[in-house]
């Protein structure tokens, strides 16, 4: 049977993270509006933010013989057990956005940004913000997820070089809103507003989150506080011309063509890469407003 596209008429299992952002929510629509514009039989799952529940969702998806997988998976570790089972059934297994710590045999290819260099990026605008000294507080996503241990690790290896800019404080706001909030709230009381030069957040969600702890603790986000964060989201952006925010790059989240283009071709024979790159354009002052009207998330 084939779709309204020409296309041979697919049946894909998606197990998604959650919804604990925007950037997340529209990832979801990516995928789920290809399928229906492709005529594609999509089976999707909210994991809400637990491995158990992706690693059932793929078993199920094996017992009803999917042409192919797409997976966003919650953490890096614990994937070879299930994505063993998947490659024993002959399914490509896409990873996207998040790779993960398994041999690269078990999946067929993971597209994504570069989260070391996302890092690495806001590291070194904050360098050349903070003249070389200062105090950060740093806002950690899902512990154990590839962007949270990856984003670490480009800040921290380029902040070698700057040994007077200091992390004060470290904790994990899971990559919501609300926990970036709750995370600054405690950042603010432990150190001290006056002592708080930067913000660090992992995503743009706790960035946006920081910036209501810093406002109602009567701080200036933006100006005297320096905010980074990672995903360019629209309300990053439109903070970025508000003036509260100051760095953000792109995380680009249109997964649906690519991951089922990539199903297609697997299907087909073709050897694809390991790492498909997705675009990550930065963003600042210069270039927000421009780019504002283009954001669908």
């Amino acid at each position: 049977m084939a779709s309204s596209s020409g296309h041979k008429t697919l049946t894909v299992g998606f197990a998604q993270i959650g919804a604990e952002s925007a950037w997340r929510t529209a990832e979801t629509n990516s995928i789920t509006d290809t399928a229906k514009k492709e005529g594609i039989n999509l089976k999707f799952v909210d994991a809400q933010q637990q491995q158990a529940n992706q690693i059932a969702a793929i078993r199920s998806f094996i017992a009803e013989k999917v042409d192919g997988i797409i997976l966003a998976p919650v953490v890096a570790t614990g994937w070879d057990q299930v994505l063993g089972e998947a490659k024993a059934a002959g399914i490509p297994v896409i990873l996207v956005d998040r790779s993960i710590d398994a041999s690269p045999s078990l999946y067929t290819t993971v597209i994504v940004g570069d989260y070391v260099y996302q890092g690495k990026a806001d590291a070194e605008y904050l360098a050349k913000a903070l003249d070389g000294k200062g105090n950060v507080v740093e806002l950690e996503g899902t512990p154990g997820s590839s962007p949270q241990i990856d984003r670490k690790k480009g800040f921290a290896d380029y902040m070698k070089a700057y040994p007077d800019i200091h992390i004060v404080y470290d904790q994990t706001g899971n990559f919501t809103r609300s926990g970036g909030l709750q995370v600054m709230e405690a950042a603010i009381k432990a150190v001290g507003a006056s002592n708080i030069n930067a913000v660090y957040a992992q995503n743009d969600d706790m960035a946006l989150g920081a910036i209501q702890a810093m406002q109602a603790a009567g701080m200036q986000p933006g100006t005297t506080v320096k905010v980074v964060g990672i995903d360019a989201v629209h309300d990053a952006l439109q903070a970025i011309i508000n003036g509260t925010m100051n760095f953000t790059i792109q995380t680009d989240l249109i997964m649906g063509p690519p991951a089922f283009k990539a199903i297609r071709e697997a299907l087909a024979g073709v050897k694809l890469p390991k790492w498909i790159k997705a675009d990550q354009p930065e963003f600042t002052i210069a270039n927000a407003a421009a780019a504002l009207p283009t954001r669908a998330y």
